[in-house]
């Protein structure tokens, strides 16, 4: 149960670093440079790093959380800041709750349920060599990619890039999860794991100077939704419970259609405008 109540906390976590990294996004204005580059002016912007503290809180939270749990659990349960986000919104900033919305508030719920009925806690297996090769190759390839995409207009490929990016921390995060803390220091794949992070947070920072916060959240929790927990069941020995694999598939196609229809219920731009104005 303990484990359960740190997703919980994590998700908090997350959904207040979304919030506050978008509004720190915008305000920067749209300027060209690398992802990188973006990252590095918006981390003298206070609010800015109080959203990355959010999400630092959010990390190191579900990391915890991994070292028992599945990762198509943990993802998905942190995935559910985007409801959060939602729900903030209609709380804070007045919103008018939508029909469509409440639906998929309640699907998403239902899947976490069925996610958290149908898992089995186990210890990761260790990353191979060639698995880690691959983390390796695919990190370079999104570095690559983060550093063009200032270039597009759209927030879709900085969104999936990031989603990439979150997939392998989470990869390597349950790899690592069940290590004593005073190991990872000297461990290569903490920092091969912090620099996915770094990557991941560069184009979500791009993603979100182009799009709406949750149309950005949702393609990069969707995106990582799904990698990890092939990843994870493939890879990592994650477990479901005798007979539940449907209720986990039910489960996770619920939760990424929930996000999906969230983050494509975009909001006024008058309403973005309060929340600037009142972060300002």
């Amino acid at each position: 149960m303990v484990a359960y109540g740190i997703l919980a906390a994590s998700a908090v976590l997350y959904a207040m670093g979304i919030v506050a990294q978008s509004v720190a996004a915008r305000r920067a204005g749209h300027r060209s440079g690398a992802g990188l580059g973006l990252l590095a002016r918006l981390a003298t912007d206070r609010l800015f790093l109080l959203g990355f503290a959010g999400q630092a809180g959010g990390f190191a939270l579900a990391f915890f959380a991994r070292e028992a749990l599945p990762l198509y659990l943990v993802q998905t349960a942190s995935s559910s800041a985007i409801g959060l986000a939602t729900v903030f919104g209609v709380v804070v900033l007045k919103w008018r709750i939508r029909r469509t919305e409440t639906w998929m508030l309640t699907l998403m719920a239902a899947g976490l349920v069925l996610l958290a009925g149908s898992s089995e806690p186990s210890i990761a297996k260790d990353l191979t060599p060639t698995a880690v090769l691959a983390q390796v190759g695919v990190l370079l390839v999104v570095g690559v990619a983060t550093t063009r995409v200032s270039r597009t207009e759209t927030f879709l490929l900085p969104a999936l890039l990031s989603g990439v990016a979150f997939a392998v921390v989470a990869i390597i995060g349950r790899a690592l999860a069940h290590l004593s803390i005073a190991s990872l220091p000297g461990n290569p794949l903490t920092w091969l794991m912090v620099t996915a992070a770094v990557l991941g947070q560069a184009s979500m920072a791009v993603a979100l100077q182009r799009g709406l916060a949750t149309a950005v959240v949702a393609t990069v929790d969707a995106t990582t939704i799904v990698l990890s927990s092939v990843v994870g069941l493939s890879l990592l020995d994650d477990r479901v419970a005798d007979g539940s694999g449907p209720w986990v598939a039910a489960g996770l196609t619920a939760v990424v259609i929930g996000v999906l229809v969230l983050g494509t219920q975009a909001r006024s731009q008058s309403a973005s405008a309060r929340l600037t104005e009142a972060a300002a």
